[in-house]
């Protein structure tokens, strides 16, 4: 974890693509109220709630209902009650009546809500891990006041503005709560370093700390570049644009796009990201809502600078939202050819309205259609409750493995620009399916992930050998270095330590596969991302799959169809 990054995927808020949240349809003046509440027969004694023009006396009903029952429930009940928190609880049973990605945010979750799609934030610039309720410094990042403090990867904080926080159970809620702050203010560090023997006290004054969404951009070979993009946030476009500039002054003539795991987030940023592909006023996605108002299309309207190249873009089933955007985009225009498994299927768009206690409602306002008219929205009449198992269903039926022959059927067919066949049924269906490669992994694998002993055993390598490590160039570590037998053997013992039942025919199963993951975590804590990831994508069979598919991906750039 990092200080910036402990988000689970938000819903969309497109605010660019509406406008301003608009507060004036949901607040109507005194003597209109008053209007209404009298043609339904009851005088409603406030002039802060406003019945729906669509069916004035139902809301108006209903919300006398509602607040009947929390008057009684304060004034009379047996027990004293927090009124707030039941209110909170029946709006968000409430709107799970609705769709799964409408939603109500507390006004005291709205700060952490909304930091998901921030571009930076204000804090002490470190990256963090907890092992064994201890915060663990995994890395200071570049250029923040940490780094210039001194604070080194492999730190322990041991204290925080002299409160104790190793051993209490600390979460990563916790540590943002005590390293983060406004921008100027200053925090108390005690730090344990290895090999001091004794604790170091630090007084790091915050500042405001960039965080980036897109992860790396490297060039694969002499013509094949790569982007990796891990969600949409307020300066992802320009983050993309330079990476993108910043290959093609390499030469790079190819391009993989990977797109796997994001979750989405701004609107604008996929369209302008997919319009630096497609040539002409192309379509690029258009929403669909009730009646006109929410109605939309965006097209392609400036010149890209990589409308020609071959394309591949990579997704799995945590592609979601803008990332779908993008790929459908590029799919039903004939400009990419997308490698990989069916993307989540998150096509609702969601309007942020504010409420006047500082909460919001984040509220469905319409759909995202690709261009040959895909509803992008996997179904969810099933309920939110089965919609959240999607994915288990989805490996349950054996979808990781092979495409569902379920959704190749002819009222889900569609036909790109070019006449290729694509089906819809939720989420954006690849042009090369690649199965989820299990091979290597095994139980005893993923219990060394779910326990941070890769990553605490790949700290605590470069932590002793940080100097032989610091002198190696990238390329040279990259040709050179092995994890030994002996590095895995002192992995186990850790292992070992941490309760994980050592497995003989697990770890033989996943041996090279582990090697590749040391390796490319040390490689992390050396270079960081432009050195992990091209160390992990020699083990990475949807890569690897992408590298193969440049002469299919050329002939639809060169051809259109």
């Amino acid at each position: 974890m990092s200080e910036e990054t402990n988000h689970t995927p938000q819903a969309e808020t497109p605010e660019q693509q509406h406008g301003q949240p608009r507060n004036n349809l949901f607040q109507i003046r005194l003597p209109l109220f008053i209007a209404l509440a009298l043609l339904v027969g009851v005088l409603i004694g406030a002039n802060t709630f406003s019945p729906s023009a669509n069916n004035p006396q139902g809301t108006a009903k209903s919300y006398l209902k509602f607040r009947d029952i929390l008057s009684y429930i304060d004034r009379d009940y047996v027990d004293t009650v927090d009124v707030e928190k039941l209110s909170d609880y029946a709006i968000t049973k409430m709107l799970e009546k609705l769709d799964p990605h409408t939603s109500y945010i507390p006004a005291s979750e709205i700060a952490m809500a909304r930091s998901y799609l921030e571009g930076d934030f204000e804090g002490i610039g470190v990256e963090f891990n907890i092992f064994h309720d201890t915060i663990h410094v995994v890395a200071p990042l570049s250029g923040g006041p940490s780094e210039a403090a001194g604070i080194q990867a492999g730190d322990k904080i041991i204290k925080v503005d002299g409160e104790t926080v190793a051993g209490i159970g600390i979460t990563n809620e916790g540590v943002f709560k005590r390293l983060r702050g406004p921008k100027g203010s200053k925090v108390n560090m005690t730090i344990l370093r290895k090999g001091t023997g004794k604790t170091l006290d630090f007084t790091i004054q915050r500042s405001k700390i960039p965080t980036f969404s897109v992860d790396v951009s490297y060039m694969v070979n002499p013509n094949t570049g790569y982007i990796k993009v891990s969600r949409f946030s307020k300066n992802t476009f320009e983050e993309f644009k330079q990476a993108l500039t910043g290959l093609r002054k390499k030469g790079m003539q190819q391009l993989i796009l990977d797109l796997r795991g994001n979750p989405g987030g701004y609107m604008d940023h996929a369209t302008r990201m997919a319009d630096e592909f497609l040539a002409g006023n192309k379509l690029i996605v258009y929403t669909d809502g009730r009646g006109t108002k929410y109605d939309s299309k965006t097209n392609a309207r400036t010149r890209g600078d990589f409308e020609k190249g071959a394309l591949v873009v990579l997704i799995d089933e945590g592609s979601a939202s803008a990332s779908e955007i993008v790929a459908g985009a590029l799919q039903d225009n004939d400009r990419a050819l997308i490698v990989g498994r069916r993307s989540f299927g998150k096509g609702l768009v969601q309007m942020p309205i504010p409420l006047n206690d500082g909460s919001e409602l984040r509220l469905t306002i319409s759909r995202y259609y690709t261009p040959s008219g895909r509803s992008i929205q996997k179904p969810y009449v099933a309920g939110t409750e089965d919609y959240q198992k999607d994915m288990l269903h989805r490996f349950e039926r054996g979808e990781y493995f092979h495409p569902d022959s379920s959704l190749f059927v002819d009222s889900l067919k569609y036909k790109t620009v070019g006449g290729r066949t694509v089906y819809g049924g939720g989420g954006i269906m690849p042009d090369v399916f690649v199965a989820r490669d299990t091979l290597e992994l095994s139980e005893y694998m993923s219990q060394l992930y779910n326990k941070n002993i890769i990553r605490e055993y790949t700290l605590e390598y470069y932590r002793d050998h940080r100097k032989e490590l610091q002198k190696m160039s990238f390329e040279n570590f990259s040709k050179s270095f092995q994890v030994t037998d002996k590095m895995l053997r002192d992995m186990i013992r850790m292992a070992d330590a941490a309760g994980i039942t050592y497995d003989e025919e697990q770890f033989q199963r996943s041996k090279n596969l582990l090697r590749n993951n040391l390796k490319a975590f040390i490689a992390r804590s050396v270079y960081g991302n432009p050195g992990f990831f091209p160390i992990l994508h020699e083990s990475d069979e949807e890569f690897q799959e992408a590298l193969k598919q440049f002469a299919k991906a050329q002939r639809l750039a060169t051809s259109g169809a």
